[in-house]
């Protein structure tokens, strides 16, 4: 009797005395990238979720109208492309040609009468005012002919490559601007970024949403860990890549682990007036403790009190 009473003063002791740490799970902040009212939430608060699922959706009218200016966009840009690649139609060239026909015929006019007058003009019969008058008519015609003439080899020759060039970066602009309103209306689907619980919601239906403001808070359920503060004097016995042994208070769950980190925690005031019972002067480190297999950790919560086996 005696021997079991030892046995269990003893394991009661080394539990006493091994250093106290916290479960700790990621936590996770969901927010829309776009603003708009929530139209459904398909979650509630404790529920676990897996990467991917929908958590709610948000509702945007003005994504539709968008996409609609858009599509027109491209009609009129791929409009424009066609027509910089096919050149002139048959019935712009016959349309060119009337234009020379006439502007010939009324350069004829023009040279006949221009001729005319400058021999009335050499005979003094004319005075000089009238004589310039048909003379500009004259020159304005020949430079008539020639503008059409210049139009009319460019229409038949083909669109430039440049003007060509630019209508087909008019589409692709275009293609873009439709592409960034799909891309907009994927958004308004807020999906889970991991396997994680949901610890709380802070809007409800018909509420508005603006981006960044987020709307689910929760923890990263997939990989837990374990956090330790350990003393000074006591640091070296745990050295990183250590193998060790966390216990669950009040159960008989071990965890197998290892030391995945050793970060030496700031100091913000002596240790003699936040924790008096320490030596003065002494540094605090932080291990981090990773699970073997996260499965061994499953089910505790977060910031649940665990012992580190001595």
């Amino acid at each position: 009797m005696s021997s079991m009473l030892f046995t269990a003063c003893s394991s009661n002791n080394n539990e006493a005395t091994a250093p106290e740490g916290k479960v700790k799970l990621e936590s996770i902040s969901v927010a829309p990238k776009i603003a708009g009212r929530v139209a459904a939430i398909f979650v509630s608060e404790g529920q676990a979720v897996s990467k991917g699922d929908t958590l709610a959706i948000i509702d945007v009218p003005e994504i539709a109208a968008k996409l609609e200016q858009a599509n027109g966009a491209i009609l009129s840009a791929e409009g424009q492309f066609s027509l910089a690649q096919n050149g002139a139609t048959s019935d712009q060239l016959m349309q060119i040609q009337s234009q020379l026909d006439a502007a010939e015929a009324q350069l004829v006019y023009a040279e006949q009468s221009f001729h005319r007058m400058e021999n009335m003009f050499n005979d003094s019969l004319v005075p000089a005012q009238k004589y310039d008058e048909v003379k500009s008519k004259y020159t304005a015609a020949k430079a008539q002919v020639n503008a059409i003439k210049a139009k009319q080899k460019e229409v038949t020759r083909g669109t430039r490559p440049e003007t060509i060039r630019s209508a087909r970066g008019q589409v692709e602009r275009a293609v873009g601007a439709r592409n960034e309103v799909l891309i907009a209306s994927g958004e308004r689907y807020i999906i889970a970024p991991a396997d994680m619980i949901i610890e709380s919601i802070t809007l409800k239906a018909g509420e508005l949403a603006t981006p960044g403001y987020t709307i689910f808070n929760g923890y990263d359920s997939a990989h837990p860990y374990f956090r330790f503060t350990i003393g000074e004097k006591n640091i070296n016995a745990y050295p990183l890549g250590t193998a060790v042994t966390v216990i669950v208070p009040n159960t008989d769950k071990k965890i197998k682990g290892k030391i995945a980190m050793v970060k030496q925690l700031p100091r913000y005031a002596d240790n003699t007036s936040t924790a008096p019972n320490r030596a003065i002067g002494e540094s605090f480190y932080e291990l981090k403790v990773l699970p073997d297999n996260t499965v061994d950790a499953a089910g505790l919560y977060n910031n649940s009190s665990v012992l580190l086996e001595k």
